[in-house]
């Protein structure tokens, strides 16, 4: 992949693991915006995540770290350090150190799915994970479908894309019919980029011979961020889908894919997914798999060569994109173009301007 001139830290959420991975007492190592962090969960089933390094002399706790009750202990030394990272107990001294913290990210367990949010300037979650089932209208629970994980999941980590690839996806109508073969492009009923939640609804179906005149289903979709996206198909296979891609450095990211199928009748009670609910999401997953294939190889375009039809659906996602990418990211480089962009911390500005004014 050609880098793209978009920043691999946007601010968002972000799937770094499925909830089943990570059980009580577990202490799981994991790489994301180019930080060595850890997972755990404590005796109460909360799951934290930190950067990866104790505060005291910098072991990595995801190397022989264990959880005690609710805190994480450090291999090294015993230090311990609670679900916000702060330091709860030197076991050689009568008091901890509170002045020291590991860095911890936001954490919300959804959608079976373990999310993090992330932001360069450190700035709290101001917005959600969707629900994918109660935040759409159906009425429909996760008990209505079979369990996804692991059967009905797929795992590709370091694939060189950048995650506004899959949200361009689902405004990109034409890709349609060449990459997963309808027999039509779909017809777009909604496109809501008001806020850092969108909504992207269209007709659609892969039945031959079908016509968009004729066609009785279609696909919502709710995507928070550049992390995440749920969506529902209606008048089709029963199912629901939820595509994650979290950065892991510069140009790599980690895929992961979340198919719920609909249970079959007679199977409402099955407490796994069974072969017939496998058989669906290995439909679905080929299809995901399709456009990984065209992503992972991609080229980031910009700007890119749009036809009539195509553009307002491109110049709305990627202008609702830019929110997330931090100020001093270049978003609308031109071919031909270069700027050198030199990032200043703020106290090393104000004391450039307080030398200047006393020259002065």
């Amino acid at each position: 992949m050609a880098p793209p001139p978009l920043s691999m830290e946007p601010t968002g959420w972000f799937q770094v693991a499925w909830s089943p991975e990570i059980s009580v007492g577990a202490v799981h190592k994991m790489k994301y915006f180019g930080r060595e962090m850890v997972a755990w969960r404590s005796a109460s089933g909360r799951v934290s995540v930190f950067d990866a390094y104790c505060e005291h002399l910098g072991a990595h706790l995801g190397y022989g770290g264990h959880v005690d009750g609710e805190n994480l202990v450090c291999p090294f030394h015993g230090w311990e350090w609670n679900a916000e990272g702060r330091n709860v107990c030197v076991p050689y001294e009568n008091h901890p150190n509170k002045g020291r913290r590991i860095r911890s990210y936001p954490t919300v367990e959804r959608n079976a799915a373990v999310w993090i949010w992330y932001d360069v300037e450190r700035r709290e979650p101001y917005f959600g994970v969707p629900d994918i089932f109660a935040d759409f209208s159906d009425g429909k629970t996760a008990d209505d479908y079979y369990p996804p994980f692991p059967a009905a999941t797929i795992y590709r980590p370091g694939l060189e894309l950048h995650p506004q690839y899959v949200m361009e996806n689902g405004v990109d109508f034409a890709h349609f019919k060449f990459v997963h073969k309808t027999p039509f492009m779909p017809d777009f009923t909604r496109h809501d980029f008001s806020g850092p939640v969108s909504y992207v609804d269209f007709t659609i179906a892969f039945e031959e011979g079908a016509t968009l005149e004729s066609a009785t289903s279609g696909v919502e979709s709710i995507n928070a961020g550049l992390g995440v996206s749920v969506t529902r198909s209606w008048g089709m296979i029963d199912n629901r889908t939820m595509p994650a891609v979290t950065p892991v450095d510069e140009t790599t990211s980690d895929v992961r894919f979340t198919v719920w199928i609909g249970r079959k009748p007679g199977e409402e009670t099955a407490p796994d997914i069974t072969e017939y609910g496998k058989i669906m999401s290995g439909f679905v997953i080929e299809q995901f798999e399709a456009d990984i294939h065209i992503w992972s190889h991609q080229r980031y375009s910009d700007p890119p060569a749009l036809s009539r039809k195509e553009f307002a659906g491109f110049r709305a996602l990627r202008q609702w994109a830019t929110q997330f990418y931090p100020e001093s990211e270049p978003t609308d480089t031109r071919p031909g173009e270069s700027e050198e962009l030199v990032t200043v911390p703020k106290s090393e500005l104000d004391r450039l301007r307080a030398a200047a004014s006393l020259g002065s």
